[in-house]
C-alpha cells in the first residue's frame, strides 16, 4: 500500500482495492458524488453501484460514524471517511471510501481497508496541494506575463502596479534577455536564472515561443564576487542545450525595443560556440526621424488614435494599438500573445487598415506603420533635432499607400541617410538575395523563384545573412521593417533629382 501510494497515488490504491475486493473501489463526496473510481475489469460494473454507494456515503455522514456497510443480495458495500476532525464525527466534506465487493465478503477485507484509509487520505491530500500549487503557479505567470504585455504595449504605470504584488520589483533601466531551451526545460532553466542573479531579474515564460524565457534584468549587473560572470554568460554556461541572447540597456519603458534586440541577438547567438551574444550598438530609427518624422507619425496614426468603436463589445483605440504592435511583432503569433482567436485578429487588422488607409498585406505599408508606433514609443526629446535639408519633398515609395506617403520624405533627412548606411554596410555590394526576399514580402517560395534557386538555398542564404546583419530575419520579431527602410532610404539618396 505504501508503494502503491508513493508511486500510483489515490488511482493506483484504486485499482489495487479493486482487484483485491474484486469488485468496485472509489472515493465519493458526502453528498454521493463519486469523485474517483475504479473497477477490476470493464465488466464487474455493480448494478445501480452510484445509487448503492450515494445511499450509503450519505447515510454515513449522517450517523457520524468511523464505519458502515450495507448488503444487497448479491454484493455488500463498505463505506471508511478518510477524514476525522474529532473521535467519532467525521470532518466537513470529507470524502468517504467506497467498496463493493461480492458476497461473501473475504475474510480480513474490513481490517485491510481500515489499513488503507491512512495512506489513501494522505495521497489525496497530496494531490489536492498540487492542484493548488499549480493553480497558484500559473497565476503567478499569467500574473508576470499580464506585467509583460503591458510593458511591451507601453503602459508602464499599470505594469508597475500590476507587479507590485509580485516579486521582484520591476528594475529601471533593464537589460532583456531571451534564453532559448528545450520547451520541458523551462522550468528548470528559470530556476537556474534565478539562483545565477539571486532572484534580481523579472522571469516570464514567452507566450509566443513555447521554448522561450524573458528575462527583464537590472542593467547594472551585480558582481558580488572576483570572477563572477553577467547572469546571461552564466545561463548559458550552465545549461548545455540553450541558447542566450540579450539586448543594450534600456529604460523600462523601452522593453518593447529592449526586446525586439535581445531576440536578433539571440539569432547570432545560434551560430556561435558560446551560444551566447549581446545586441551590437545600433540606433533605432525612432531617434533618427526628427520632429518631421514625429509629425508626420502622429498623422498617420490619428484615425487610429482618436477611433470610437460604435459597440461596447468592439475594440477601442488602445485596444487596436496592442494588436498592431503586437502584429508586427509576432506575425500570425499574435493570437498567443493577445490570447485572442484568429478570426478576431484578421477582423482588428482590417479594421486598422481602413482606418490607416493601409494595405497590411504589403511589406511596405508593415514597415511604415511599424516606424509610426515606434516613433509614438519614444520620447519626443530622444528625437534627433531637425536639421534642414536642401532636398525637396519626394513623391510617395512605390508600393505604400497614400496614407504612408510622406513616409519617402524622412527617409531622405540625413540622419535618416547615416542610420540606413550603417545598417547595411556588412552588406553592401551582395545585398541581392536581401532585396528580393524583401520585394517579394518576405516570402521565401517567390523570393526563391526570382532568384533561380530552391527554396532550402533561399532560407539557407537568409540564415547566413542573418549572422552577417546579427539580426534574425526569419522568425519574429524580425528586422525586415527596418532593412526596407534603409534600402528605400538608399534607393532615395541615389535616384536622380
Amino acid at each position: 500500500m505504501h508503494r502503491l501510494a508513493r508511486t500510483g497515488g489515490t488511482a493506483g490504491l484504486l485499482r489495487w482495492l479493486a482487484g483485491r475486493t474484486e469488485g468496485w473501489a472509489g472515493l465519493v463526496g458526502p453528498d454521493g458524488t463519486v469523485l474517483h473510481a475504479a473497477a477490476r475489469t470493464a465488466g464487474a460494473m455493480v448494478p445501480d453501484v452510484a445509487g448503492l454507494v450515494a445511499e450509503g456515503a450519505s447515510a454515513l455522514t449522517e450517523r457520524g460514524v468511523q464505519a458502515y456497510s450495507v448488503d444487497t443480495g448479491a454484493y455488500t458495500a463498505l463505506f471508511f471517511p478518510l477524514g476525522v476532525s474529532a473521535p467519532g464525527v467525521a470532518g466537513p466534506a470529507a470524502p468517504v471510501l467506497a467498496v463493493v465487493t461480492p458476497r461473501p465478503v473475504a475474510a480480513g477485507l474490513a481490517m485491510l481497508l481500515a489499513d488503507v484509509v491512512l495512506p489513501l487520505s494522505l495521497c489525496l491530500r497530496a494531490e489536492t496541494l498540487e492542484r493548488k500549487r499549480r493553480r497558484v503557479d500559473l497565476a503567478e505567470s499569467r500574473g508576470r506575463e499580464a506585467v509583460l504585455h503591458l510593458l511591451m504595449t507601453g503602459q508602464l504605470s499599470i505594469a508597475q502596479q500590476v507587479a507590485g504584488a509580485l516579486r521582484p520589483r520591476l528594475p529601471d533601466p533593464v537589460r532583456v534577455c531571451v534564453v532559448e531551451c528545450s520547451g520541458d526545460d523551462r522550468d528548470e532553466v528559470a530556476r537556474v536564472c534565478v539562483d545565477a542573479d539571486g532572484g534580481r531579474s523579472w522571469i516570464v515564460r514567452c507566450p509566443v515561443y513555447a521554448s522561450h524565457l524573458i528575462l527583464v534584468m537590472p542593467a547594472e549587473e551585480k558582481r558580488p564576487e572576483p570572477g563572477a560572470v553577467p547572469t546571461d554568460e552564466a545561463v548559458a554556461a550552465r545549461v548545455g542545450d540553450c541558447v542566450v541572447g540579450v539586448s543594450e540597456p534600456v529604460p523600462l519603458a523601452d522593453t518593447a525595443t529592449g526586446y525586439r534586440q535581445a531576440f536578433h541577438a539571440l539569432a547570432v547567438a545560434r551560430e556561435l560556440p558560446g551560444r551566447h551574444a549581446r545586441f551590437g550598438v545600433s540606433p533605432d530609427p525612432a531617434l533618427v526621424v526628427g520632429p518631421a518624422g514625429r509629425r508626420w507619425a502622429d498623422e498617420l496614426l490619428n484615425p487610429l488614435l482618436t477611433h470610437v468603436p460604435r459597440r461596447a463589445q468592439d475594440p477601442g483605440s488602445q485596444e487596436l494599438l496592442a494588436t498592431a504592435t503586437s502584429w508586427l511583432a509576432f506575425s500570425s503569433h499574435a493570437t498567443d500573445h493577445l490570447k485572442v482567436h484568429r478570426n478576431t485578429l484578421a477582423a482588428r487588422l482590417r479594421l486598422i487598415g481602413e482606418l490607416l488607409g493601409l494595405d497590411l498585406h504589403r511589406l511596405a505599408d508593415q514597415a511604415a506603420l511599424d516606424l509610426a508606433l515606434r516613433v509614438r514609443a519614444t520620447p519626443a526629446p530622444a528625437c534627433t533635432p531637425e536639421v534642414p535639408s536642401p532636398a525637396p519633398p519626394v513623391p510617395h515609395a512605390s508600393g505604400t499607400s497614400k496614407a504612408a506617403g510622406g513616409l519617402d520624405a524622412i527617409l531622405c533627412r540625413p540622419a535618416v541617410r547615416d542610420w540606413a548606411d550603417q545598417q547595411l554596410a556588412p552588406v553592401l555590394g551582395a545585398e541581392e538575395t536581401l532585396r528580393t526576399w524583401l520585394r517579394c514580402e518576405g516570402r521565401l517560395g517567390p523570393a526563391a523563384a526570382e532568384l533561380g534557386i530552391s527554396v532550402p538555398g533561399t532560407r539557407k542564404r537568409l540564415t547566413r545573412l542573418e549572422t552577417v546583419l546579427q539580426r534574425s530575419l526569419l522568425r519574429p520579431p524580425s528586422a525586415r521593417y527596418d532593412l526596407w527602410l534603409a534600402l528605400r532610404s538608399r534607393d532615395l539618396a541615389a535616384a536622380p533629382r
